[in-house]
């Protein structure tokens, strides 16, 4: 089997001789240079046409993001695994962007930085469970981004008091204490309500809650489906 050729790039020599040491150990691994700064990178890629390039991220004259984007732009390049100690979502999604292969903590194992550089020598990409986890979080938290979005907008239909009466239904409050609240009466209250149901196209009192937390206009805490859903005020609303 051929050996997978290697790159280490990293501006502390002690982190490269660990690397060298715990990599030069392994049969199909054939250390091919060792780089001090990202700016060294091409011309050494350009010599010893290495497989895959084991990245450091922060070096003194060009980062290790810096160096895999103008890497990776370039014909037949090499595969990279950016190893850091650093896991801030930005450098994750920028080294994705720019054509990683792999984003590995420092303290990741040994044996799964290994298993890294074999994985993606092959074509597949790699990421350090907990980057993975981040990145989850980070996609459910766009997702909740756009729902923010969308219900924003679609609260916008209503007028001031429709939107203040709305908040207060979703902070779970009932006919008379919204009436005492605004300063209106409670038959009043539910015409509003009645109108904040048919202007958003809702069933229930529950519904508009959910959409005013949503657009983050109540906190997680306030109110539950029990307080939104009290008696008499969900049967009545559309009474008008």
């Amino acid at each position: 089997m051929t050996a997978i050729r290697l790159l280490l790039v990293d501006d502390d020599p002690l982190v490269r001789a660990g690397l060298s040491f715990m990599m030069g150990g392994a049969d199909d691994i054939d250390i091919v240079g060792e780089a001090s700064d990202g700016s060294e990178v091409e011309a050494l890629v350009d010599r010893t046409r290495p497989d895959v390039v084991l990245m450091d991220i922060r070096m003194p004259t060009m980062d290790g993001l810096t160096a895999t984007e103008r890497l990776r732009g370039r014909e037949d390049a090499p595969q990279v695994v950016v190893l850091t100690t650093f896991h801030a979502d930005e450098q994750v999604l920028r080294a994705l962007r720019a054509g990683a292969a792999g984003f590995v903590l420092k303290d990741t194992p040994p044996a799964e930085i290994l298993a890294a550089v074999r994985r993606v020598a092959t074509g597949d990409p790699v990421l350090s469970p907990s980057i993975t986890r981040r990145l989850m979080e980070q996609a459910a938290g766009t997702a909740a981004d756009r729902r923010g979005a969308r219900a924003r907008e679609r609260l916008a239909a209503l007028n001031d008091r429709e939107r203040e009466v709305a908040v207060a239904v979703g902070r779970g409050l009932a006919n008379a204490e919204i009436a005492a609240e605004l300063f209106m009466s409670v038959a009043t209250v539910k015409t509003h309500v009645s109108r904040v149901l048919a202007k958003l196209g809702l069933n229930n009192r529950v519904q508009i809650a959910l959409l005013a937390y949503d657009a983050g206009l109540v906190d997680s805490g306030a109110g539950d489906e029990d307080d939104v859903n009290d008696g008499n005020d969900v049967n009545n609303d559309r009474a008008g």
